[in-house]
C-alpha cells in the first residue's frame, strides 16, 4: 500500500477542533481513502487581546488507488 500526505488548513471563529475538523470535511469533497490526519500547526487571529479566529494545519494521508 502506498499514500500520499497533502497539507491543508482549517478556519474556524469556534475552536482549533472545530478548525481542524473543517479541513478533514472539506477535503473529503475530493479526496478519497483518508486514513490519518496530524496536526502540524495551531494559530489563532487576534484582535489584541480578542480571538478572532482559529487555525489549523493538518497533514491529510490517504491511500493511492492501484491502476
Amino acid at each position: 500500500m502506498t499514500q500520499k500526505v497533502s497539507t491543508v488548513v482549517g478556519i474556524s471563529k469556534e475552536s482549533f477542533a472545530h478548525a481542524a475538523a473543517t479541513a478533514v470535511k472539506s477535503a473529503a469533497k475530493t479526496v478519497r481513502g483518508l486514513k490519518w490526519a496530524r496536526v502540524k500547526e495551531l494559530e489563532m487571529e487576534l484582535d489584541g487581546p480578542t480571538v478572532k479566529s482559529y487555525r489549523a494545519t493538518l497533514d491529510l494521508y490517504f491511500d493511492l488507488e492501484g491502476r
